[in-house]
């Protein structure tokens, strides 16, 4: 039922964003690592076991089910063993293939502590695989970014484009467009000047945002008067090397924290009325009167949302949406056209490329984890350089710079530059090349 897969996909999604960085603010980097590994291993397996064959199976239908209702019992479950297992070492910053092989490993008793022990041979095999294997993805993950935003960027000007010339209210249309890019644009200038106010921004960095802009704003002008183009796609093509901009040089926290008022005088009058008044504080005394569990789980909710860094959660949806639009797009500019944005990819389909995404979509909650986990990794390694980013440094993190996300916006603009050099103004190909028109 439609309901209830939505119900479960939020569900997913919350504790997935809420106990990554819970695990890592409590159990350090070791325990964040191990409890992102075990989650993602788990829904891996639980990927495949819903491909198993043969796909009537009575047994396997039962296995899935179960998997399927324990999971939000195995989660917590989880964490509470990655909190357990792995302890916060803030003095030890040695690599794990230097504790699993150094001289300091004589002193265990047997082959099962060395291999089973804590910075053992089997911790380092599974933590510190995956902690490498993060920190090599970043890259394919920023670069995968950007070159599915441009397949949506240039998804958007061909439907635009469509309505513009083929639709029945081509003036209304036209009119509606032009506003909405240049809404585009104003915010974009808006958030723009913001980074310009940034203290921290240097001269070197003050020359990179000159000359993206300046690139992006002549890509726009190109492909607006060159025809290959339109509004729409600049507006959001400039939106984008804005947005890529804005995450390089802010946190989305502001850079000079507003103090608190003092607090004012007792006024001689209640702000609201009585009858307010009274019901706010029978409420405070009902509330007053709940068990002592219930103000620990209200304080544990509340200290599980204080973990999640805003940056990170904003990167992390807008890159699940490029990347899922471009799992439809793809196919429809392939031969598809646009009966494919409201297809799922299969396995079962004769085309490699289409079996490719139809994989990654089953393989989705494993991808999802991997991409989150890189993210969070990658805003640590980021604020490593300030007042509160020590503690990563200490337990073996790297110092983190913004080169994959300058490549990720020289390679967008490159792109596109390549794509209205040699396109041609087509107006019945790619996404809206099969739909009808009366």
């Amino acid at each position: 039922m439609w309901i209830t897969r939505i119900l479960s996909s939020v569900i997913f999604l919350t504790s997935t964003i809420v106990t990554i960085p819970l695990a890592f603010d409590l159990g350090g980097r070791a325990c964040g690592l191990a409890f992102s590994l075990s989650l993602a291993s788990f829904y891996f397996f639980y990927s495949i076991l819903r491909l198993a064959k043969p796909s009537r199976s009575r047994f396997r239908w039962l296995l899935v089910n179960v998997v399927a209702t324990t999971q939000w019992i195995i989660l917590p479950s989880l964490l509470i063993w990655s909190l357990n297992r792995f302890s916060v070492n803030p003095t030890d910053t040695r690599g794990w293939v230097e504790k699993t092989f150094s001289g300091k490993r004589a002193a265990d008793t047997s082959w099962s502590q060395w291999i089973l022990g804590p910075d053992g041979l089997a911790e380092a095999a599974t933590v510190g695989v995956w902690d490498k294997f993060l920190t090599w993805s970043t890259p394919v993950f920023q670069l995968s970014e950007g070159f599915c935003s441009l397949l949506v960027i240039q998804a958007a000007g061909q439907v635009t484009r469509w309505l513009v010339n083929r639709s029945g209210k081509s003036d209304s249309w036209m009119i509606g467009l032009l506003v909405m890019s240049a809404s585009i644009i104003s915010s974009s200038v808006y958030f723009l000047w913001r980074v310009t106010q940034f203290p921290e921004i240097s001269n070197v960095d003050a020359t990179l945002i000159g000359m993206a802009i300046t690139c992006a704003v002549f890509l726009c002008a190109w492909g607006i008067g060159s025809g290959k183009g339109n509004p729409v796609e600049s507006s959001l093509l400039f939106a984008y090397i804005v947005l890529c901009i804005y995450q390089i040089f802010t946190d989305y926290q502001p850079s000079n924290p507003i103090e608190p008022p003092p607090p004012s005088e007792a006024a001689d009058f209640p702000p609201f009325p009585p009858i307010i008044m009274a019901s706010y504080t029978t409420l405070l005394q009902a509330l007053s009167t709940l068990p002592s569990a219930m103000h620990a789980t209200f304080s544990f909710i509340i200290a599980a949302l204080s973990t999640i860094t805003p940056s990170v959660i904003i990167s992390l949806a807008y890159r699940l949406f490029v990347l899922y639009a471009s799992t439809r797009i793809i196919p429809a500019v392939r031969e598809s056209g646009a009966r494919a944005l409201s297809q799922e990819p299969s396995l079962e389909d004769s085309d490699s490329s289409n079996q490719i995404l139809g994989s990654l979509s089953w393989f989705s909650p494993s991808i999802l984890i991997a991409v989150y986990t890189s993210l969070l990794m990658q805003h640590f390694a980021t604020t490593s350089n300030g007042e509160n980013g020590d503690w990563w440094v200490s337990q073996g993190g790297d110092v983190g710079n913004n080169l994959w996300r300058w490549i990720n916006v020289a390679g967008t603009m490159a792109l596109y530059a390549l794509e209205l050099q040699l396109s041609k103004e087509d107006l019945d190909s790619g996404v809206t090349g099969h739909w009808k028109s009366d």
